[in-house]
């Protein structure tokens, strides 16, 4: 257990990070999901739609740190190859 008061601070500020991050990368997942779903669903207006979404909470949580730089650019990058095979088909 911290014994500093900095360190108990430090504690109780690292769980609530925790719940923030949680949540925010909860959400990335759902709309990365949401977009592969339209992409399998061959859904040209729904797929475009879910992408931006994704794509901004993939950078906002890239922003944020909630998740890697490198990671956010790939995951967009793939969901944007797999809409663009969509959109040539």
């Amino acid at each position: 257990m911290a014994n500093l008061k900095s360190a108990k601070t430090r504690v109780r500020r690292n769980k609530r990070r925790e719940k923030i991050n949680a949540t925010r990368l909860n959400a990335v997942r759902t709309d990365i999901k949401k977009t592969r779903a339209a992409i399998a669903n061959k859904d040209k207006a729904e797929a475009e739609k879910a992408f931006k979404k994704a794509e901004s909470s993939l950078s906002k949580a890239k922003g944020k740190r909630t998740i890697k730089a490198n990671t956010a650019s790939r995951l967009i990058s793939r969901l944007a190859k797999a809409l663009k095979n969509l959109a040539g088909k």
